[in-house]
C-alpha cells in the first residue's frame, strides 16, 4: 500500500537539482496520482531551500510527457505545466526531469502561453539533447497549448476537487 507522503523531485536533463519537496497523496485516477503541497512545506527551489508560499495540486500522469501543476489565487497561473520525461518511480519518490518548456495558462484572462523555448534550445545544445526527447517534448507543449485553451479535463474542472483539499 502506498504511504500517504510522496517525494517530488524535478532534475534537469543534466541530473542537476532543480524542485525537490514532499507532497501529500490525494488521489489516484485514469489520469495520474493527484498530489497535495500545503502552504508552509519545506522545499528545494533551483538548487536552494525554500517554503511553499502558496499551496498547489501536482498531476503526476501515468504516462506523459507533462506534469500540471493547479494553483488557487493569488499565483497569476491558473494552471502551469512543466514539459518533462514521463515519471519514474521509486517506492513513494517520484523522479521528474524538466525540460524546460511550459505551457500556462493565466488566471484573470485564460491566455495560454508556451514559455522558455530560448531555455529548451540553449539546453537541447548544451544537454544534447536526442532528437527523440525534443520530438516529445514539442509534441507534449503542443497538446498543452490545445487542451488548456479547450478545456480538456483535467484543465477544465476535475482539479478544482483536489485544490479545495490543500486550500481549506
Amino acid at each position: 500500500m502506498p504511504s500517504e507522503m510522496v517525494r517530488v523531485i524535478y532534475t534537469k536533463y543534466d541530473g542537476s537539482a532543480h524542485r525537490d519537496y514532499p507532497a501529500r497523496r490525494l488521489a489516484e485516477d485514469d489520469l495520474g496520482i493527484w498530489v497535495g503541497v500545503n502552504r508552509g512545506t519545506p522545499s528545494v527551489y533551483h538548487g536552494r531551500p525554500s517554503v511553499e508560499q502558496i499551496p498547489f495540486v501536482l498531476l503526476i500522469p501515468h504516462y506523459a510527457w507533462w506534469t500540471g501543476m493547479f494553483n488557487p489565487p493569488p499565483r497569476t497561473s491558473e494552471v502551469y505545466c512543466d514539459i518533462t520525461t514521463p515519471a519514474r518511480w521509486e517506492g513513494d519518490t517520484v523522479h521528474i526531469v524538466d525540460l524546460d518548456l511550459d505551457a500556462v495558462r493565466r488566471r484573470e484572462t485564460g491566455v495560454v502561453e508556451l514559455r522558455d523555448e530560448d531555455e529548451f534550445e540553449e539546453h537541447r545544445k548544451v544537454f544534447g539533447y536526442p532528437d527523440e526527447l525534443v520530438g516529445h517534448a514539442q509534441a507534449a507543449a503542443r497538446h498543452l497549448i490545445v487542451a488548456l485553451g479547450d478545456g480538456t479535463e483535467p484543465f477544465a474542472t476535475r482539479y478544482r476537487k483536489h485544490l479545495s483539499e490543500v486550500t481549506q
